[in-house]
């Protein structure tokens, strides 16, 4: 992960994707801004990542490179591979499978940008196979050990992605299955362990925001954001189907789905139902919420051709891995390295054979950033060059946000939405509580808005730069006029 790390950093490609930007940012914000704190969390994004990566994020150097979420991504997969590689371990009793797992999982290009990058899928991973691990353990065991692991393996993948909240009451089960002489307090122990995370979440959102469903129906949800507009697979099963396969397709490769599908065979045939339904749960998770939830996934592939979530698809790696690692225990002992070397080279074939073809992840982040990246870089150049050390800016939190840690400016210099009594003020009576020297707007923002307000009354500000990108709403930069120089 280290040289994936580092491949990504020189390419400058780090901070591609929005979400990566928001998630760094989102860290910062705790620690560096006018309001500093946990209510700087936030709503719709679990805390677990952001808080994970708070020690590094701290150093300047580290926020504006990126490499501080970068880092703690890169920790993340790699936990993630140790725990895939003890679980199919035990699964199978085979070093060579058990490997061969692990390799397909990691070694695959879109698992490699994701685990160099501040995302929260690698977070997920860990906790994901850590959960798998010790449920597996607690089946052959029993032991106190596996089910306080699995339970707090449950609560951090609780507090990093919705997934795992879907996971949960399937674990549960299995705690009251495989409990044997003490089920239920197995069961108890496990739920109260993993079920405390969600009841935060939901007590944090009833606290700061009068809601504790907030994050799932407030403005800033998913379902907020995709409103009602139709998408190919919402209310229609089959299409969620179809996308979300067309989407594993580019992520994993024809030879992973077939050398998978072929191994899930062979698994059922060796019993390991817990682990095949374990890792079948995430992907049944994504195409319901392709279906219900107001989450498209869009492949280049299928109209309407263009990108969008194509990273969800990779829910289908861990279980092609468990695939491949039952292919391998086909031959006899004495041959399972070999089978293994081979059958991980023909899933990774595809990537092998065009080392040069970027991921598909990256790709989307690539084409999905180029207008942002754009006017980032011009807003960047031209406020380094015209604001002055410690000035302020009013602007909103989000994409333009990375203007700022481009720039190095401490975010206690901005005032955002995120800024509470002060913002909501300012919004007011920009008359009375707007102070700042300057305003980054977009089109229509509220921050717009009230710049505009602003005139009639004052404080006024004049508009320095505009910066247009084909694809992406214009970006405007307003210098406050001073007291003197204001003929009104």
């Amino acid at each position: 992960m280290a040289a994936a790390i580092a491949y990504f950093y020189r390419s400058g490609s780090t901070l591609y994707s929005g979400d990566a930007e928001a998630h760094l940012n989102i860290a910062r914000r705790i620690i560096d801004s006018r309001t500093p704190g946990w209510s700087q969390i936030g709503t719709t994004w679990l805390p677990l990542p952001h808080l994970l990566m708070i020690p590094l994020v701290h150093n300047d150097f580290m926020w504006r490179t990126g490499l501080a979420g970068a880092i703690v991504s890169g920790i993340s997969m790699t936990v993630a591979a140790a725990f895939l590689f003890a679980a199919v371990h035990r699964i199978f009793r085979s070093a060579a499978a058990a490997g061969a797992a692990a390799a397909v999982f990691l070694l695959n290009p879109n698992t490699l940008y994701l685990g160099s990058v501040p995302m929260t899928e690698p977070t997920f991973f860990a906790a994901l196979f850590a959960l798998l691990y010790f449920t597996i353990r607690f089946g052959e065991t029993g032991g106190w050990g596996a089910l306080i692991g699995a339970g707090l393996a449950g609560f951090a993948g609780a507090l990093t992605r919705y997934e795992a909240w879907f996971l949960l009451p399937f674990a549960a089960v299995y705690f009251l299955i495989r409990g044997r002489g003490r089920r239920w307090t197995s069961f108890v122990i496990f739920c109260v362990i993993a079920g405390a995370a969600p009841a935060l979440w939901l007590a944090h959102n009833r606290w700061y925001f009068g809601d504790p469903l907030y994050f799932y129906r407030g403005p800033y949800s998913a379902l907020a954001i995709q409103g009602k507009m139709n998408y190919p697979g919402r209310g229609d099963w089959r299409a969620a189907a179809q996308y979300f396969f067309a989407a594993g397709k580019l992520v994993a490769g024809w030879p992973a789905l077939l050398v998978g599908g072929a191994g899930v065979l062979i698994a059922l045939f060796r019993r390991a139902f817990w682990p095949l339904t374990f890792l079948a749960l995430p992907p049944i998770f994504y195409v319901w919420s392709i279906h219900s939830s107001g989450t498209p996934i869009f492949v280049p592939t299928l109209w309407p051709h263009s990108w969008y979530n194509i990273r969800y698809a990779l829910a289908f790696l861990p279980l092609i891995a468990l695939g491949t690692a039952a292919m391998v225990t086909l031959p006899p002992p004495r041959f399972e390295k070999p089978a293994a070397i081979a059958v991980a080279v023909i899933v990774l074939l595809p990537f092998l054979i065009h080392p040069n073809d970027r991921a598909i992840v990256f790709q989307e982040a690539d084409v999905n950033s180029r207008a942002r990246r754009e006017w980032i870089s011009e807003a960047a150049a031209f406020l380094g060059t015209s604001a002055g050390p410690h000035e302020t800016f009013f602007t909103s939190f989000g994409e333009l946000t990375a203007i700022y840690r481009t720039l190095g400016i401490p975010l206690r210099e901005t005032l955002t939405g995120d800024n509470d009594v002060e913002w909501a003020a300012a919004v007011a009576r920009p008359d009375l509580f707007l102070f700042t020297d300057w305003a980054v707007v977009t089109g229509g923002d509220t921050a717009q808005g009230v710049i505009d307000k602003a005139w009639l009354h004052g404080p006024r500000y004049e508009l320095a730069r505009r910066f247009t990108a084909r694809g992406a709403p214009a970006v405007e930069i307003y210098r406050r006029i001073p007291i003197e120089a204001n003929p009104y």
